[in-house]
């Protein structure tokens, strides 16, 4: 019997008071869900319980079965092994965003907000050249990665707020510790910041935001460690980079992106033909998260709409064998502040064309019990 893991990123959220004190997952329309939850079970458990903070890579490792003292130091290496490349055991990588601030340096978006992602290209481009002990490398509208040299002060004892969890907050106490810290890296953020003056406007300023240091890190193979053969369809570069770390086979698809602008059906057509060869298949929807680190709890329940219309129905009509199946998210990302925390989501287990047996889903555990004993019973 096959596995399919749907991890929607970010899926429980706050009690939303313009959706009538429901959570976008509960106002969202999801007949599919439903019916699953008919044949199986619904729950709702805390990933990461007080083991870690709550974040995609830690929590998605743990999804699939990975012990913490195995997880990477921050995601930037997994990031870079997503587009192909790797680092030394003497280099580190930072994730960098293009973020804007105010007059008065306060942290205004994480994600280059203002600007066209062919105008954040072009801020990319301008930051890209040789600088000395950096190398500068553009990942997609508002992301980019630093590689430099190790510094154990970086990776061990500075620390950098995420961009994503400081808006409001002064850009200079943010990154005050980093720029104490590292000399190069001072003279990288206020150099770039020179070369970006030419997309200000309105009082908004751009710059760029070094944080996440990591290093080389070696995950356990998927299969070695479960005797699964996996793939991964998905589109964001952190899960992208899980996926070549565990050495998942993850197609590109045309039209799949890593927001609420994703090629829904897409994604279920990859998932189908990927249940068809391997044991087990992850598909990862990240566009709720998304959603909700911009405020958009709209956005975010319609996309649990579509997900379910366009990628669920089609899944449970076309598929004929005996299929287990878990609909969870990894962490909360409140759509009241665009924060991230450690509470329960929602998770939602069955079995599929096959005589229904009781699921009982108690914690993350029972999720991999779950789903990796599916390998016992493939015929």
């Amino acid at each position: 019997m096959r596995s399919l893991l749907v991890i929607i990123d970010g899926l429980g959220d706050d009690h939303i008071p313009a959706l009538n004190g429901l959570t976008p997952f509960q106002y969202a329309e999801h007949k599919n869900i439903d019916t699953l939850i008919k044949l199986g079970t619904y729950s709702e458990v805390s990933i990461c319980e007080n083991d870690f903070i709550p974040e995609s890579l830690s929590c998605i490792l743990r999804l699939l079965g990975i012990q913490q003292r195995d997880f990477p130091t921050n995601r930037a290496y997994l990031e870079l092994l997503a587009h192909g490349r790797d680092i030394s055991e003497y280099e580190m990588v930072l994730r960098c965003n293009l973020v804007s601030i105010d007059k008065d340096n306060t942290l205004v978006s994480f994600n280059g907000q203002g600007l066209s992602a062919e105008s954040m290209a072009e801020a990319a481009k301008a930051c890209d050249e040789f600088w000395q002990g950096i190398e500068f490398m553009h990942l997609s509208m508002y992301r980019n990665l630093l590689i430099l040299d190790k510094d154990r002060r970086i990776l061990d004892n500075c620390v950098i707020s995420p961009p994503h969890e400081s808006m409001g907050k002064n850009v200079d106490l943010l990154l005050g510790e980093l720029k104490q810290q590292s000399l190069l890296l001072k003279h990288f953020i206020e150099g770039t910041a020179k070369r970006l003056e030419r997309f200000n406007h309105d009082d908004i300023r751009y710059m760029l935001y070094p944080w996440g240091p990591s290093e080389r890190k070696t995950l356990p193979g998927f299969q070695a460690l479960h005797g699964l053969k996996g793939a991964a369809i998905c589109e964001a570069e952190i899960v992208r980079g899980i996926a070549k770390g565990l050495h998942l086979t993850a197609p590109k698809i045309a039209g799949v992106t890593a927001d609420i602008d994703t090629d829904i059906a897409a994604k279920a057509t990859a998932t189908l033909n990927m249940l068809k060869e391997y044991d087990f298949v992850l598909t990862h929807f990240n566009g709720a998260d998304e959603a909700a680190h911009r405020y958009d709890y709209q956005s975010k329940a319609e996309f649990i709409s579509a997900i379910d219309e366009e990628f669920l129905e089609k899944i449970i009509n076309n598929i004929q064998e005996p299929l287990r199946i878990v609909i969870c998210g990894d962490h909360v990302t409140s759509s009241i502040n665009g924060k991230h925390n450690k509470n329960a989501v929602p998770v939602v287990a069955a079995q599929i064309n096959t005589v229904a047996i009781p699921v009982k889903i108690n914690n993350y555990q029972d999720i991999l019990t779950f789903l990796m004993r599916a390998s016992d019973m493939r015929g």
